[in-house]
């Protein structure tokens, strides 16, 4: 499975109610080989978008004053979402498991 093809795909619970939009996904470096190994560890789900962050997913970020007014807009209710709540991937549709915890998609620095 590539990344590529989860990114943009319908969020759904677990009774089949679309929660949005899969925008991004947080990965973890583990390993200590060179280069260390990548491994998926959430989803970013937004209600209201299919667009990423543009690289401002930082809490303290600095960025332009209008785009982070835009980006606050189009994200807003956004949620990450471990990937054990994955319960299974279809064609342009993630389901998460009955009871999934909604977290803060925002980094910290």
């Amino acid at each position: 499975m590539l990344l590529s093809d989860i990114l943009g795909s319908a969020a759904f619970d677990g009774d089949g109610n679309r929660l949005g939009a899969v925008v991004d996904a947080r990965f973890r470096l583990e390993g200590r080989t060179s280069p260390a190994q990548a491994r998926m560890v959430a989803l970013i789900i937004s209600p209201r978008s299919t667009s990423s962050y543009l690289g401002y997913e930082r809490k303290a970020a600095s960025r332009p004053v209008i785009l982070d007014r835009l980006l606050r807009w189009m994200h807003r209710g956004s949620y990450l979402v471990n990937w054990e709540d994955v319960a299974h991937i279809e064609l342009h549709r993630v389901v998460l498991r009955p009871g999934f915890e909604r977290r803060d998609a925002a980094l910290e620095e």
